[in-house]
């Protein structure tokens, strides 16, 4: 048997590797929510994440339960306050931006499990 036959398989399992789709970090909005968010908004989404309790932040963060307001909100503002961070929608420039770290999917579904959280609908 020749070193190339014997490398062929090797490189045949490298090129599948590496063609591979990634896998996602999360399967559902509300695992990237507890993955990314809940240590500032909390695991309750009521703005009392560890960052808040423990006094690390001079702006508390939004309480995604309060359906009046985050029916005030549409669904873009939402989305680009996720995917730009706080400072996009003149909130947080703690919040930090995951447009580089999530997919749009992954926003566009975390944006509904935000409308869960407080049982309502944008603001028409």
């Amino acid at each position: 048997m020749t070193s190339s036959s014997t490398s062929l398989p090797w490189l045949l399992w490298l090129i599948a590797f590496v063609m591979a789709p990634l896998p996602a970090w999360s399967e559902t909005a509300e695992e990237n929510y507890r993955l990314y968010c809940i240590q500032c908004h909390g695991s309750l989404g009521n703005g009392e994440g560890i960052n808040q309790t423990a006094g690390g932040l001079a702006v508390s963060p939004r309480n995604h339960g309060l359906s009046d307001e985050m029916s005030k909100l549409i669904d873009e503002e939402i989305r680009l306050a996720i995917h730009d961070g706080g400072d996009a929608v003149q909130k947080s420039e703690l919040m930090p931006s995951f447009g580089k770290t999530i997919s749009e999917e992954e926003i566009d579904e975390l944006v509904r499990h935000l409308r869960k959280l407080c049982q309502c609908e944008a603001n028409r």
